[in-house]
């Protein structure tokens, strides 16, 4: 079976060798040899990238040794975002959270690093009244910023909104 690892160090090759813009996100090697490569760039991900960096990983893998069939494509905007990168590409667009506990946050995505990434949401609540201290009638708009474990979250999507 031919590793992930060595899939990984052939694109990472690539991209070094060839100055691109674009970075790796995702490599996965199934059982029977089906690659798929996941590239993605802060602006577009070229097909001609796509078509040479999949050349570029066949001409360094040997069929009659082990057979295999190769997939290299960009990430998808409604693709979960995977690495930090991806993070500092959408910095200050909207997302949308769908976290372990069952929650699903939309917000305005914020810096990113190893631990996690901010996130800036609002919702609808009723608020007490504070002069008072008695609970509101009419719900109003509440702005929630909170910095977001990766470990609690199952994933984060960019939003596209046409």
């Amino acid at each position: 079976m031919i590793s992930k690892q060595e899939i990984i160090d052939l694109a990472d090759q690539y991209l070094l060798e060839s100055d691109s813009e674009s970075f790796l996100v995702d490599v996965t090697v199934s059982r029977d040899n089906q690659i798929v490569v996941e590239i993605d760039n802060d602006e577009a991900v070229d097909i001609d990238e796509c078509v040479q960096l999949s050349q570029y990983i066949e001409q360094h893998l040997d069929r009659n040794k082990e057979d295999f069939e190769l997939e290299v494509g960009s990430a998808g905007l409604t693709s979960p975002l995977k690495v930090l990168r991806q993070y500092a590409k959408f910095e200050g667009e909207e997302v949308e959270v769908l976290m372990r506990d069952g929650r699903k946050l939309t917000g305005i995505l914020g810096a990113a690093d190893d631990e996690g990434f901010d996130l800036t949401w609002t919702t609808m609540e009723k608020v007490s009244d504070p002069a008072t201290g008695k609970p509101g009638k009419k719900k109003q708009a509440v702005e929630h910023a909170e910095k977001l474990r990766h470990a609690d979250v199952n994933q984060v999507k960019y939003v596209i909104n046409f």
